[in-house]
């Protein structure tokens, strides 16, 4: 009863299901561990540092990833230009970053945001940087980009302004090589408010990991989907196959499909209607085409 699925046609509807059952297993696989994957970057972005952390040396903490982001990291240098990051919220307060590049021993300049100020951003408000080498110890940051929440991407500020904290922003401002990371002051001075370290783009459960969590359910329904069909397909071939053998299909349609309902059986066939056998009343003959030598129907005798 089985030998159908040795039949071409089945061997295709095999060879698809054992390709696509694995296709769809491994796809759902790999995007829970995506999802799972985002679930420990943010853990680990969001965890608490130690109170006695030590600071690391910047060059030591590079390249920025999840591990090292909100690290505390030192650098040694002299401050040197100063800019403003405008439209910068902070603890439901709009105000701005002070920004200062540190001119490092190694040549390179690190952005450096000395605090956050309310208000409008004001060069007149903003502090100046202290004066000759210092060392600095802040939260190490990723850059921004354009789709991190709260930046100034628009473009138009006026000069002595930024918003965008990279070294992509940056490099046409500046004049010295940058380092592609920025510091945090936690400690800050002249009245300004530290700015809290923030979690790294991508780390977090945002709209993208639960997009990951829904795709891995989309291929397991996909799995189920397929292996359905196919013992739904199954059952309906042994199903007619039982039917057959048990002699309650016509074997006229079995044998021909396309056939029409009831082609197969005698009794469902109908006689061509005879036209002499119909009933009713007959149409009245035509007087103008009767012979003119016969007009008994009419009771007119003929004139002789």
């Amino acid at each position: 009863m089985h030998r159908f699925l040795l039949t071409p046609r089945w061997w295709g509807i095999n060879v698809f299901v054992a390709l696509a059952v694995p296709f769809c297993l491994f796809m759902g696989s790999w995007q829970l561990g995506r999802f799972e994957a985002r679930v420990d970057s943010h853990r680990e972005a969001t965890a608490e540092r130690p109170a006695d952390q030590v600071a690391a040396p910047l060059d030591s903490l590079l390249p920025v990833d999840t591990e090292t982001s909100g690290r505390l990291a030192s650098a040694s240098g002299e401050y040197a230009e100063q800019m403003l990051v405008p439209e910068r919220r902070l603890d439901g307060a709009t105000g701005f970053y002070v920004l200062t590049l540190l001119k490092t021993d190694s040549g390179k300049a690190v952005p450096v945001v000395r605090g956050w100020l309310p208000g409008a951003a004001d060069p007149a408000k903003a502090p100046a940087a202290p004066a000759g080498r210092v060392e600095v110890t802040g939260a190490l940051q990723a850059p921004e980009n354009s789709g991190t929440k709260g930046v100034h991407a628009q473009g138009g500020l006026p000069a002595g302004q930024v918003g965008v904290i990279a070294a992509a922003t940056l490099v046409n401002i500046v004049p010295h090589p940058l380092y592609d990371a920025w510091l945090t002051v936690q400690t800050p001075a002249d009245g300004m408010l530290p700015v809290p370290a923030q979690a790294p783009t991508n780390t977090g459960l945002d709209l993208k990991a639960f997009q990951n969590l829904g795709y891995t359910g989309e291929w397991f329904v996909f799995v189920a989907f397929v292996l359905f069909m196919w013992f739904r397909l199954y059952r309906r071939e042994v199903e007619t196959l039982r039917d057959a053998e048990a002699g309650l299909l016509d074997p006229t349609a079995a044998a021909d499909p396309a056939a029409p309902a009831g082609a197969g059986d005698p009794a469902a066939r109908t006689a061509t209607p005879d036209p002499a056998a119909r009933t009713g009343p007959a149409e009245p003959a035509d007087p103008a085409g009767q012979d003119p030598q016969d007009q008994s129907s009419t009771g007119i005798a003929p004139v002789r």
